[in-house]
C-alpha cells in the first residue's frame, strides 16, 4: 500500500514538473512572437530583418502549437503588412488560394492519399509481413528484416508513413518480442519502415517538394527510387550485422516448419500490391502515364482490389462500401490539411522574395566561398537542429523558399536536393523530442496485446531507433559524395 501511494506521488510530481517545463516554454514562446510582432509593425527595421523575423514568429507559434499551415500563413501576412502594406497583403490572399490549389503538380495528392487509405483500410497490407517473414525470417535478426521490407513494400504501394507504421507494428512487434527479441530493435525497426513511406514513391513529401521548387513531379518520384531501396537495404544490413555481432537481441527463429512451398504460396497475398507499385512506378518509369495519370490508375487498382480483398475474406457489399466511404474520408481530410500547408508555402514564398532573404543568403554564402558539399555538410546539421523541434512538412517548407537560390548558385540540382531533403526530413520523424513515428509506435507498444506484458517505455522507442537514424545519415553522406545515385534514373534537371 505504501509503495502504491509513493508511485503515485512521484507519477503526480512528474506530471506536474511536464506541466510546469510545457507552461514556460509557452511564455517564453509568446514573450519571443508579441516581440516579433511589435518588430515588425512598430519599427521601421530593414526588407531583410523583417523576413527573419516572417521565419522566426513562423517557428515560435510553431512550437505554441498552433496548426503548421496556420502559423506559416499568419506570419507570413504579418510580413507582407510590414514590407508592402494592406493593398499587397490583401492581393496576396486573393490570389494565393487559387495559385497554389491551381498547380498541376499537386493534382496527384488526392490520388496517393487515397490509394494508401484504400489498401490500409481494406487490410491488404496486413499481409506484407507474413510474406517477408517467410522469405527472411531464417537470416539473423530475421523478424526486423522482414519487417523492414515489408515496409519498402508498403511504402512503394501506399506512400503513407503513419499508415505503414500501424499496418506493421500491431503484427510484427509481438512478433519479435514473442521470439525472445530486444524490444529496443522490436520497435526501432518497426519506426524505422515507417520512414520509408516518404521515401520511396509514390510519396506526399516528394510531389509537395516538387510543386514548391517547380521541378517536374514525375522526375521527382522517380529520383527517390533508388535511394529509397538504398536505404531499405542499409537497414536490413545493419539488423543482421547487430544480430550477428550480438545474437542474444534477435534470436534465430525456428523456420524449419516453412517450406519453400508456403514461401511462393505466401507471394500471392502481395500480388496486388505489387501490380499497385507496378502501376505507378513502372507507368511514370515508361513514359506511360504522367504522375497524376499514375496516381489516378493506381488509386483504381487499390479500389478494385481493396473490394475485391473486403468480399473475400467474410464480408459484404455493406461492409465493402463503409471501407470505401472511411477511406474517402480519411483522404479528404488529409488532402485538406496538405493544401493548407501548400497555401501557407505560397504565401511565405512571396513574403520571402519581398524581403530578399534568400539573395542575401545566396550571396552570403558565395561570399563565404562554401562549395557544394561544405553547404550540404552544414545544411545536414541545421535539419537535424530543426528535425528536433518542427514538423516534417513544416521544416521543409519554411526551408525551400530561402534555400533554392544558395543552392542553386553552387549547383545543386534542385531534384537531388528534394530526397536529400526529405530523408533528413524523415530522420526528424525519428529523433528527440519531437520525433512523431516514436510516439507512435510508443503508442502502439503500450497496447497489451501489442507488448505481450514487455514494459516499453518512449526512452527505449528512442533508443531503438538511434541505430536507424545513425545508419540513416551514412546514406545522406553517400548521396552527398556520390549525387548519381539519385539523378541517373531520372535524369538531372534542366540546366544541370
Amino acid at each position: 500500500m505504501r509503495k502504491t501511494i509513493v508511485t503515485d506521488l512521484n507519477g503526480a510530481d512528474n506530471h506536474f514538473r511536464a506541466h510546469r517545463a510545457a507552461l514556460i516554454v509557452f511564455v517564453i514562446s509568446l514573450a519571443v512572437a508579441l516581440i516579433a510582432v511589435i518588430g515588425m509593425l512598430f519599427f521601421d527595421l530593414p526588407k531583410q530583418a523583417v523576413g527573419g523575423l516572417v521565419i522566426l514568429l513562423s517557428i515560435v507559434l510553431l512550437l505554441m502549437g498552433i496548426p503548421v499551415g496556420i502559423a506559416m500563413l499568419g506570419a507570413a501576412l504579418l510580413g507582407l503588412y510590414a514590407l508592402s502594406g494592406t493593398r499587397v497583403m490583401t492581393s496576396t490572399m486573393k490570389s494565393s488560394v487559387y495559385n497554389a490549389a491551381e498547380s498541376w503538380s499537386y493534382s496527384v495528392i488526392p490520388m496517393f492519399i487515397l490509394m494508401g487509405m484504400l489498401l490500409w483500410k481494406s487490410g491488404l497490407t496486413a499481409s506484407a509481413f507474413e510474406t517477408a517473414r517467410r522469405w527472411f525470417g531464417w537470416m539473423p535478426g530475421g523478424l526486423a528484416v522482414a519487417t523492414n521490407f515489408a515496409g519498402a513494400a508498403l511504402a512503394a504501394s501506399s506512400g503513407s508513413t503513419i499508415g505503414i507504421t500501424y499496418a506493421i507494428g500491431r503484427v510484427s512487434i509481438p512478433e519479435m518480442l514473442k521470439s525472445g527479441y530486444d524490444p529496443k530493435l522490436a520497435v526501432g525497426s518497426v519506426a524505422a519502415a515507417g520512414t520509408l513511406g516518404q521515401i520511396i514513391p509514390p510519396s506526399l513529401l516528394l510531389v509537395v517538394y516538387a510543386g514548391a521548387a517547380s521541378v517536374p513531379v514525375g522526375h521527382q518520384l522517380l529520383a527517390g527510387v533508388v535511394p529509397g531501396l538504398i536505404l531499405a537495404v542499409s537497414f536490413a544490413l545493419m539488423i543482421i550485422i547487430r544480430a550477428w555481432l550480438n545474437p542474444s537481441i534477435a534470436p534465430r527463429v525456428d523456420m524449419s516448419e516453412i517450406t519453400w512451398r508456403m514461401r511462393f504460396q505466401s507471394l500471392a497475398s502481395v500480388i496486388p500490391i505489387a501490380i499497385v507499385v507496378l502501376i505507378v512506378i513502372g507507368g511514370l518509369l515508361g513514359g506511360i502515364f504522367t504522375a497524376t495519370e499514375a496516381g489516378v490508375f493506381g488509386m483504381l487498382a487499390a479500389l478494385i482490389f481493396g473490394v475485391a480483398h473486403q468480399l473475400r475474406h467474410g464480408s459484404n457489399w455493406r461492409g465493402a462500401i463503409k471501407m470505401v466511404h472511411e477511406s474517402i474520408i480519411g483522404a479528404l481530410t488529409g488532402t485538406a490539411s496538405v493544401f493548407l500547408l501548400i497555401v501557407g508555402v505560397e504565401v511565405l514564398t512571396r513574403a520571402m522574395a519581398l524581403s530578399q532573404v534568400p539573395n542575401a543568403l545566396a550571396m552570403g554564402i558565395v561570399d563565404m566561398g562554401l562549395g557544394r558539399v561544405e553547404l550540404l555538410l552544414v545544411l545536414v546539421l541545421v535539419y537535424l537542429f530543426l528535425g528536433m523541434f518542427m514538423d516534417t512538412l513544416a521544416m521543409m517548407l519554411l526551408t525551400i523558399p530561402v534555400l533554392l537560390a544558395p543552392l542553386t548558385a553552387v549547383g545543386v540540382d534542385p531534384l537531388w536536393f528534394g530526397v536529400f531533403i526529405v530523408i533528413m526530413a524523415e530522420v526528424g520523424l525519428l529523433t528527440p523530442p519531437l520525433g512523431i513515428l516514436t510516439f507512435i509506435v510508443h503508442r502502439i507498444a503500450m497496447d497489451p496485446d501489442t507488448n505481450l506484458g514487455h514494459e516499453i517505455s518512449l526512452g527505449t522507442v528512442f533508443k531503438g531507433v538511434m541505430p536507424f537514424a545513425i545508419t540513416a545519415m551514412l546514406v545522406i553522406l553517400l548521396l552527398i559524395f556520390v549525387p548519381s545515385v539519385v539523378t541517373w534514373l531520372p535524369g538531372p534537371s534542366i540546366g544541370f
